[in-house]
C-alpha cells in the first residue's frame, strides 16, 4: 500500500551520557503510539557524527502533525523518560516532501 507522507518534520537533540539506550527505547514507545493513535506515519532515528540524535518524522499532512501538537501526551511517563535524558533539544525543521524516492517493501 502506497502511503502519501505530505509532511515531515525533522528533530534534533544533545543527549545526556549514559542515556541513550532509555531514549531510544522511549522513542521507539512514543513513535508506535503516536502511528496508532495521533496518525503519524512513522520515523527514522539516527545519531549523527557530530554526537547529536535526528529523527525525521513522516506525516500524512501539516494539519495531522498540528493536531498532535495540541493535545496532552500520548504516554506521560515515556514522554517524561525521553525529557530526562535530554540534554538539549534544537527547533525542529518543518518540510514538506517534493521529490519522494525512498523505497518502502
Amino acid at each position: 500500500m502506497l502511503v502519501k507522507v505530505g509532511f515531515a518534520v525533522l528533530y534534533r537533540w544533545r543527549l545526556k551520557p549514559g542515556r541513550e539506550k532509555s531514549f531510544v527505547e522511549t522513542w521507539a514507545k512514543m513513535t508506535e503510539l503516536i502511528k496508532e493513535q495521533c496518525g503519524g506515519l512513522g520515523s527514522r532515528l539516527h545519531q549523527l557524527e557530530d554526537g547529536t540524535w535526528a529523527a525525521y518524522a513522516q506525516w500524512p499532512d501539516r494539519e495531522t502533525w498540528a493536531a498532535m501538537q495540541g493535545r496532552d501526551s500520548i504516554d506521560k511517563i515515556a514522554s517524561a523518560q525521553m525529557r530526562e535524558a535530554i540534554e538539549e533539544s534544537f527547533e525542529p525543521v518543518l518540510m514538506v516532501p517534493v521529490k519522494d524516492l525512498l523505497l518502502f517493501d
